[in-house]
C-alpha cells in the first residue's frame, strides 16, 4: 500500500511556519531591525544631545528687573507730579525710592552681595539726599547718570582686573542651565585664553556703552529742559541697553559657539 504523503506535507507547513517570525498582524513583536522604535510606536526617539533653544518667557522674566527700574521710576514720577502736584525735584526724588526698595530685596532674597546692587542701591541713596538738600531738580538727572558711570566703571575695571562682571549675566544665558554645557564653560573659562579674550571683550562692550550713556545724560541734563530730560534720559538708557545687546553679540555669539563645542566633545 503506498504511503500517504498528506502527514509529510503537514509536517513541512508546521515546520515552515515556525521557523518564519510572526509579523505584527500575528501578535509578534516583528523582526527586530536595530533602530530604535521612533515618537509614533512609543519611544523617545534618539536624543539629539542639543538642549532646548531660549524660551521666551524665560528671556521676559531676565528682561523683568530693567522694565521695573525704567518703566515704575517713570511712571512714578508723572503720577507725582501732575497727579498729585508735587515739585519737579520732589517727584524725581521720590521715584528714586522704588529702585532703592528693590535693590535692598535682591539683597535679601540672594543672601550674599549683589555687586550691581549694592551700586544701584548707594547712588540712588545718595542722589535722593543730595536733591533734598540742594532741591535742583538738574542735579538729581545729572543722578541718575552717576548710576550708569559707577557700573559702567566697575564693569571696565573688573576687565582691567581680568574679573569680567558680566559673564556672571551672561553664562545662564549660554549655558541654559544645562550640567554639560556649564561645565564646559567652567572648563574653557579657566583654560581657552581665546575664550577669556571674549568674556572681556563681552564686559568691555557694555561697560563703555553704559560710559556714553552717562555722559550723554550729563550733558543733556545741564543744557535741556529738565521736563525733556525725564523722558529722553530713559531713551537714552535704553539705547544704551540696546547697543550692549546688538555690540555685545560680537563677543557672545563665539562663546555660545564654543561652548557647544566643548559640550560635545565632552
Amino acid at each position: 500500500m503506498p504511503v500517504s504523503t498528506q502527514p509529510s506535507i503537514h509536517a513541512a507547513r508546521a515546520h515552515e511556519g515556525a521557523a518564519r517570525p510572526a509579523g505584527p498582524d500575528k501578535g509578534g513583536a516583528g523582526p527586530a531591525t536595530g533602530r530604535p522604535a521612533g515618537p509614533d510606536a512609543g519611544g523617545a526617539g534618539p536624543a539629539t544631545g542639543r538642549p532646548a533653544g531660549p524660551n521666551p518667557t524665560d528671556l521676559l522674566k531676565g528682561l523683568r528687573p530693567l522694565l521695573l527700574d525704567v518703566g515704575v521710576p517713570l511712571g512714578s514720577f508723572y503720577v507725582l507730579r501732575d497727579g498729585f502736584g508735587l515739585s519737579l525735584w520732589l517727584s524725581l526724588a521720590l521715584s528714586s525710592v522704588g529702585p532703592a526698595i528693590r535693590a535692598v530685596g535682591g539683597i535679601a532674597a540672594d543672601r550674599k552681595l549683589n555687586v550691581l546692587a549694592v551700586l544701584m542701591l548707594a547712588v540712588n541713596v545718595a542722589g535722593i539726599v543730595v536733591s533734598f538738600l540742594t532741591g535742583d531738580p538738574r542735579a538729581m538727572i545729572a543722578k541718575d547718570s552717576l548710576v550708569s558711570s559707577v557700573i559702567a566703571f566697575a564693569i571696565l575695571g573688573s576687565v582691567a582686573t581680568r574679573r569680567p562682571l558680566m559673564s556672571a549675566g551672561l553664562k545662564p544665558f549660554i549655558t541654559r542651565g544645562t550640567p554639560e554645557r556649564t561645565a564646559a564653560w567652567d572648563r574653557l573659562s579657566a583654560s581657552c585664553a581665546r575664550f577669556r579674550r571674549f568674556e572681556m571683550l563681552f564686559s568691555a562692550i557694555w561697560g563703555a556703552a553704559l560710559l556714553a550713556d552717562c555722559v550723554a545724560r550729563l550733558a543733556g541734563a545741564y543744557t535741556l529742559p529738565v521736563t525733556t530730560m525725564v523722558w529722553l534720559s530713559t531713551v537714552l538708557t535704553l539705547g544704551a541697553v540696546g547697543v550692549g545687546i546688538v555690540a555685545g553679540g560680537t563677543a557672545s555669539r563665539p562663546i555660545e559657539k564654543m561652548v557647544e563645542a566643548e559640550a560635545a566633545a565632552s
